[in-house]
C-alpha cells in the first residue's frame, strides 16, 4: 500500500507559523532552523491530515488555541535547547 503524498503532520504548519511570527526564520541559519523544528515537533503529538483546509474548517476554536499554546511551549523549549548547545560548542 502506498501512502498518499499529501499526508502530513498538521503541527508542522503551526510550528512554522509560530517561527515566522517570531521572526526566527530570519535569525538563524538552515541548520539551526532544522534543529529548532525537529526539537519542537518531537515535543508535540502527531496530528496527521491530508488537507489543511479540512483541519482549519472542522477544528474547534478552543482546540486550535490549545494547539497553538502547545506549539509556543515546544518552540520555547527548542530555543532553550539551542541556546544551551551554543554555550557548550567550542
Amino acid at each position: 500500500m502506498k501512502l498518499h503524498d499529501d499526508l502530513h503532520n498538521y503541527y508542522e504548519k503551526i510550528v512554522l507559523e509560530n517561527i515566522e511570527e517570531r521572526g526566527l526564520d530570519h535569525k538563524y541559519d538552515e541548520d539551526v532552523m532544522a534543529d529548532l523544528c525537529c526539537t519542537a515537533l518531537n515535543r508535540l503529538p502527531a496530528r496527521y491530515i491530508r488537507y489543511d483546509v479540512d483541519m482549519e474548517f472542522y477544528l474547534p476554536t478552543d482546540e486550535r488555541t490549545d494547539m497553538e499554546a502547545r506549539v509556543k511551549e515546544a518552540v520555547d523549549y527548542a530555543l532553550a535547547q539551542i541556546a544551551k548547545k551554543k554555550q557548550f560548542q567550542p
